[in-house]
Formats: C-alpha cells, structure tokens, sequence
C-alpha cells in the first residue's frame, strides 16, 4: 500500500507521521486483546512463514482454516483476552442475576472481565468493580492506560500540525476519549468534519474479538488521505439515505426516520491501517461509527478504501468469478459493480432498527443477539444493500441494464469471502445468505461446477431474506437468528467442490504499508 505525497504539504505529513505514532502503538494494544500468547511468538520468531500468519491473522489462530491454531494445540479462546480462559455468556448471565447492579459493568463495551484483581499503576490498584469474589470488570481506559495515554499525546501533538480547524479539534476530542472512554462528543465532531483532506478512523468500533456476548470493543485505526474525485460520486446514495430507510420491507416502527441526519461519505486511500483494521479480515469499507444514540441523532459516516478495494477486486473477485460463474456470467461482473454493491452494504449497516422491542423495552441489537450479531449484523448489510439496488433501479436513479451486473458482484463477492473462512462473521454471514439463494433457485450449481445466476428469482429472494433478517434484528431475536445460522451455516458439497477451483488465487490481500516505520508491534 504506497504512501501517496502529491497534494500533501509538509505540515500534513508531519501530522501523518504523528498519527502513524499512534496506529503503532494501537497495533501492540490490539495484540493485548487478541491473543497474549500469540504476542509473546510473535514478538520474537524468526520463522519467516510464522511471521506473515500472525501478521494476517492478529493471533495465533487461522481465519482461513476456522480457526484452527496456527502452532500448539490450543483452541481459540472465544473471548480472546477481554474475559477470563474458560468464561461463557451464562456464566456472566448468571452474574448479572444475582448482582443487577453490576450488570452495566459486565456488558460494558469499553471493560474487561477478569477472575482476579490486575496489577495495574499504583494509583489505578484496586477494581472500579467487582462480581462476588472472582470476577471484576476495568475500564479500557485503565487497563490499557500503557498504550493510550502516549497514544493521545500523539493525537494532540498531531492537532497542532493541522491547518484544518475542525480536523484539529477532532483530534483532541478524540485524544480526550481515548483516557475516559466517553466517544460521543468526538464522534459527533468526527461526523461534523467537512470533506477532510486528511481524516482518521481511531477508536474501539468493532465487536469481532467477542466470543462471549458480542458486545466488548476491540481498537482499530486507520490514516484516510481524500480522494476528492471519486467521493463526489457518492451524492447521489447521500440523497436518498433516507427514503432508503423509509423502502425497507418492514413495519413503519422498525424504520425509524432518518431525515436532517448526516450521510458523510467518504472515498478513501488508507496509507496505514492499525488494530482490526490492520489483522485478518481487510475491510474495503466501514460505516461508523456504532453507537445506536449517534445513529439515531446524526447519522453514520460511510468510508471506502479505495486503494484496498482495488487490490481485492483485481487480485481475488475478477479471478474468482472467472472459476465459479458461468462463462456467460462472468462478463458481467465488474469493479463499477462491487463498489456499488459495497456502497449500498455500508450504507445499509446504518439502516434498519435502531434497537430491538423486547417486552416493550428498547434493548441494544447487538446485546439482544448476543454472539451471533456480528454474523447477522453483516448479512443484514449484504442482503439489504442488495435489495435496495433494485428499489433505486425502480426509482430511475440507476440504470436498470446495471442491476444484473451489480447482482453478479454481489454473488461473486460471496465467493471471494467464504474463502476466508466460515469462522468470521463475514464469511459465516455469505455462506448463511448463499445457501438461503440456492434454496430460492436464485442460485443455481451446473454439471460443470460452475454456477449460474437466476436473474429472475434473485429480486424476490432477497425480499424475502432481507424482511427475515431485519426482523431479527428489530424483535432481538437470538434463538431464531442461532436456529437460522445453523441450519444454514453448512458448506454445500457443490459450492466445496466448486472453491477448489480457486486454490491458486490468493484468500485475500495482506496489506504492507509504505508509511509503516516499523515491521511489526
């Protein structure tokens, strides 16, 4: 990934490489949250294949290969490092009963759980909370004060080499938020920000780490440089964000009005990416930032990483689609197709119900699911995105001779991520929503292993599938998403046999950053 300079002044580079400090220092934090053991190798070995799979995977745990570990035999802990080895959700349900006042703690985003009392700086000794006598809960604040308190003296040393003023105070917000673990009034700023020349992605976002009850954050970063030619191109889904909102095949209650909030959107290149923007999985685009209380009162911003979408589409989907379509459909897959598809997939993470309706209580989507949100948050976006393809073909705002095209992408796009493995949410979410396609005919496998798309039935599965899925969502209904994902989780020996065709194609890009001062944490 090069370090693009042209349009950058010397101040703006100087603030890069401040930020470039900081995504650093996040990338040590990341691997204290994943994997300490890993670490501990990872940190030391000289084996060069070791290496390049623990800088993909960010632990010692493969991805592409469920899990499985990469040396040792260990099993993946579910809860990485954010709870005690061995804990699961009923044993924290089972806290929360019998001690409701310490709930909030427990399913804390921004808390770790451990069985015993954690060494930290004399001043910080003694637990912020406790459960009974073994299990107390630290804020992230506390627990990594090592890594963040340097990190926001890099943001606001960054804040003072911006000649953008809004930009700056951003940064200092955020900094702030980084030793209080209080992101709401840097996340407003953040989504105030105006076409940025120079933008950042710095907090903990994202739930994957969370094996236990989906909801503890894990940190990831990344420096964004604007591509100011390829975002004016997105005024058009900023316009209609909220008449998207309003098509959604569910009831007027579970669409809650999304007029007067913010739609930023950004295209993007990513010179550096840090923490779980950095490991496994590489996003082509994020939709942030999660509170449900932003979403609902401003919006999200939508950000496309241009240089990494690229990357996949040339080096993994085109290739792929080339294998697993038939030769008449591969022609209709195209980069114009996956970015669209992509758009609308962000767009859509902040579409839908704000919370779920249990025994008429707002409860958090992602609390109400539990582990399994992450799965179902992704298919929601996919599944959605794809419905409203059709609805803005419908509304002549795009062409209709694209929509198979962005069909094509979209099934080809599910071909390139059940390759990374159905033991991410991605990849659990594609191969859920493949299997459902194949059941509605909208999916077909030929005689020569190849698949065929059914044009025809592909706007009425996903109807359907996206209903399914919203719903989910908007009753908070974990047993019927776990009874869903098991019954189609399950690779279909035609779609097995069909990936082997792929196996001299890459799984996926493993970025290395020009900007990067150093090879690894």
């Amino acid at each position: 990934m090069p370090y693009m300079r042209a349009g950058l002044t010397a101040r703006q580079q100087q603030m890069i490489a401040k930020l470039a400090d900081a995504c650093h220092l996040m990338d040590t934090l990341y691997w204290h949250q994943s994997d300490l053991g890993g670490w501990a190798v990872y940190h030391v070995t000289a084996n060069p294949l070791m290496e390049q799979l623990f800088a993909i995977n960010g632990s010692r745990w493969d991805l592409a290969d469920r899990n499985s570990p990469i040396l040792g035999e260990e099993p993946l802990v579910p809860g990485h490092e954010l709870y005690p080895f061995g804990t699961t959700s009923a044993v924290i349900e089972k806290y929360a009963a019998s001690h409701p006042e310490l709930k909030a703690a427990l399913y804390n985003p921004w808390t770790v759980v451990r069985s015993a009392p954690i060494d930290l700086a004399p001043a910080l000794s003694q637990p912020v909370a406790s459960v009974a006598e073994h299990l107390y809960t630290y804020p992230y604040h506390e627990a990594y004060a090592r890594w963040l308190r340097p990190m926001a003296a890099d943001l606001r040393a960054a804040a003072k080499l911006s000649d953008d003023a809004a930009f700056a105070h951003y940064l200092n917000l955020r900094a702030q938020a980084l030793l209080t673990d209080d992101y709401y009034a840097s996340d407003v700023a953040w989504l105030d920000l105006k076409n940025p020349k120079v933008d950042l992605i710095f907090a903990p976002y994202e739930t994957y780490l969370d094996g236990v009850l989906g909801v503890k954050t894990s940190y990831g970063g990344a420096i964004l440089v604007r591509n100011e030619a390829e975002s004016r191109k997105l005024y058009l889904y900023r316009k209609q964000e909220a008449a998207m909102q309003q098509a959604l095949p569910i009831p007027a209650d579970d669409r809650p009005s999304k007029e007067g909030q913010a739609t930023p959107m950004e295209v993007v290149d990513a010179p550096l990416r840090a923490g779980d923007l950095h490991y496994g999985y590489q996003a082509v685009a994020d939709n942030l930032p999660n509170d449900p209380r932003i979403h609902a009162e401003k919006g999200s911003k939508k950000i496309f990483f241009k240089n990494f979408m690229d990357a996949r589409v040339n080096n993994v989907v085109l290739p792929i689609a080339g294998k697993m379509l038939s030769a008449e459909q591969t022609k209709d897959v195209s980069g114009e197709g996956y970015l669209t598809a992509v758009i609308l997939h962000e767009i859509s993470h902040g579409l839908g119900p704000a919370y779920a309706q249990i025994d008429s209580k707002q409860v958090a989507i992602n609390e109400a699911i539990g582990p399994a949100y992450s799965g179902l948050e992704e298919a929601k976006a996919d599944v959605t995105g794809i419905f409203l393809a059709k609805w803005l073909v419908e509304q002549k705002l795009l062409p209709a001779a694209e929509l198979n095209g962005i069909y094509a992408s979209y099934v080809a796009g599910i071909f390139r991520t059940l390759r990374f493995g159905t033991a991410e949410a991605h990849g659990r979410a594609e191969l859920m929503e493949f299997n459902v396609l194949l059941e509605q005919k909208a999916i077909s496998p030929g005689a020569d292993g190849r698949f065929t798309i059914g044009y025809a039935a592909m706007p009425a599965a996903i109807a359907a599938l996206d209903k399914q899925l919203l719903l989910f969502e908007a009753k908070g209904d974990r047993a019927g998403v776990e009874a869903w994902f098991a019954k189609y989780d399950v690779m279909p020996q035609s779609l097995s046999q069909a990936l082997e065709s792929t196996r001299d194609i890459p799984i996926d890009i493993s970025p290395v950053f020009a900007l990067s001062s150093e090879a690894r944490p």
